[in-house]
């Protein structure tokens, strides 16, 4: 269990819709989350002085910053254990791509270092540590596919196609808290209800978030039509990845070949499969 890659996987938000703000500033959001077979993996070795560290490097980000050794440091303490540990984050999610994956390896760093530690926490728990960690966390913890509402932490689980999507990536960083401030941000979208929603009606849905990266980062609206010439494209979250969905990986991966990324300094692009079970949850 100490050797073994525990998965991070990524995410996407099939819709996103904003409904209102609240008077903390935050915003009610109504999203679908689905997860890839596609992410981060993480390897932790315990120590018994109680020392967390991480032996990896992410650019710009220091070690105080670095959402795993928050996490794992949250859990020390709702626990009160005196182990610690090394942490290694092999890092294949983009940064400020939309996809969570800081989120992603917080809730990863929470559910393996519960096992490891033997810490026995809940899952729901577990969920409610990594809420002050980032508003995504709790869905990876709970590992299913799911409807949210609130600022993304009212949970229910829903059952989804699995289809292959192509995501796309270009060359930019998003600031999450500059596009949920900008004043052009739609933010009147009427609410609905989970009886309402309809997995094969996703196309009639939207980003609302979208419109306004879209303005500030043309990037993202070129990785948008370059997408659309294949089927409707969506961004996840704030972006900047944009994703296109497709009934057969292999139609999914000519689709990524037909794009050139390679051709485009900066781009990334891959193929994954969509999964209503966490591959963190499968393991």
């Amino acid at each position: 269990m100490n050797t073994r890659a525990w998965p991070a996987p990524a995410k996407l938000n099939l819709f996103l819709h904003i409904t209102g703000r609240r008077a903390d500033g935050y915003h009610n959001l109504q999203t679908v989350f689905q997860f890839l077979d596609y992410g981060d993996a993480l390897h932790f070795t315990p120590r018994a002085d109680g020392v967390i560290r991480a032996v990896h490097a992410l650019p710009g980000v220091s070690e105080e910053q670095d959402l795993t050794v928050r996490a794992a440091r949250l859990l020390q303490r709702a626990t009160g254990t005196a182990q610690g540990a090394d942490i290694r984050l092999e890092k294949h999610i983009p940064l400020g791509a939309g996809l969570g994956g800081g989120s992603s390896d917080a809730a990863t760093t929470l559910v393996a270092l519960n096992r490891i530690w033997q810490t026995q926490l809940a899952p729901d728990e577990l969920a409610q540590l990594g809420l002050q960690l980032g508003a995504d966390v709790p869905v990876f913890v709970h590992g299913a596919a799911a409807w949210a509402e609130g600022v993304g932490d009212e949970l229910a689980p829903v059952t989804l196609p699995e289809p292959w999507y192509v995501v796309v990536t270009p060359p930019c960083r998003i600031s999450t808290a500059g596009i949920f401030s900008a004043p052009d941000l739609t933010r009147t979208s009427p609410p609905l209800t989970m009886r309402d929603f309809r997995a094969e009606q996703l196309p009639a849905y939207r980003n609302d978030c979208e419109a306004a990266v879209c303005r500030r980062y043309p990037e993202v609206a070129e990785a948008l039509a370059r997408l659309a010439a294949f089927a409707p494209a969506r961004m996840t979250g704030t972006g900047s990845s944009v994703f296109v969905a497709f009934a057969h990986e292999q139609q999914a991966r000519q689709a990524l070949e037909r794009l050139a990324l390679d051709r485009l300094p900066g781009w990334r692009g891959f193929v994954a499969q969509g999964r209503n079970l966490s591959p963190l949850h499968e393991m």
